[in-house]
């Protein structure tokens, strides 16, 4: 368990990333829980800029979960090619909306267990989807921007994301866990880069 000492330091720094990111959230773009989940599964090792300028077409294509459970796999995974992994990916998209449609009265699942069922949703993809489709937060998102920062803060000295995962749950408060990971990724997309930060005034070592 984290002493009071680390737990002060781990809010102070939480209080200096939210001024400088007073509006942390997601980056990909959605219209719906579905696209949601799919924006999510194809930012799998693939940036959130490309993901959303390929679902800026996507999306007006399939808008449904039947329109996503109802794909031709071969065209669907050239749809995504650009995102890396496509065939994977497409596949593991079709199914997840065939399970939603079928099993969930095409509604996205509200626990995580549920969550974990899905073709290709993880721990880390369960939390992002359960954040923002309905506010539910049973854990933290650790990408690699909070995986990294989370090690350089010394948050954690884990390298597996659900130890990480673990450490910050107990270093932060509940209230805290949604928007500690868009704080992260804010800041290691903005300042603390890898391997360096580009402003080490702003990267909280001390």
């Amino acid at each position: 368990m984290p002493t009071a000492a680390q737990k002060k330091r781990a809010q102070q720094i939480y209080k200096s990333l939210e001024k400088l990111y007073p509006n942390p959230k997601i980056a990909l773009k959605y219209g719906n829980n579905i696209q949601l989940m799919v924006a999510v599964i194809l930012s799998a090792q693939c940036t959130d800029k490309k993901v959303n300028e390929v679902t800026r077409e996507l999306f007006k294509k399939y808008k449904t979960v039947n329109d996503f459970a109802e794909a031709r796999l071969g065209t669907f995974q050239q749809e995504i090619r650009q995102t890396g992994f496509y065939r994977q990916k497409g596949k593991n998209i079709i199914l997840s909306a065939r399970m939603i449609r079928d099993d969930y009265g095409r509604r996205m699942p509200k626990t995580m267990d549920e969550m974990l069922r899905l073709s290709g949703v993880a721990r880390k993809s369960a939390n992002i989807i359960l954040g923002n489709a309905y506010g539910i937060v049973v854990g933290i998102a650790v990408d690699t921007h909070v995986r990294r920062l989370s090690k350089r803060y010394g948050f954690t000295k884990q390298n597996d994301p659900v130890k990480i995962e673990q450490d910050l749950m107990a270093l932060f408060p509940k209230s805290q866990w949604f928007h500690l990971t868009y704080l992260l990724v804010d800041h290691g997309r903005a300042v603390c880069k890898a391997p360096t930060c580009k402003d080490p005034a702003h990267c909280f070592h001390q």
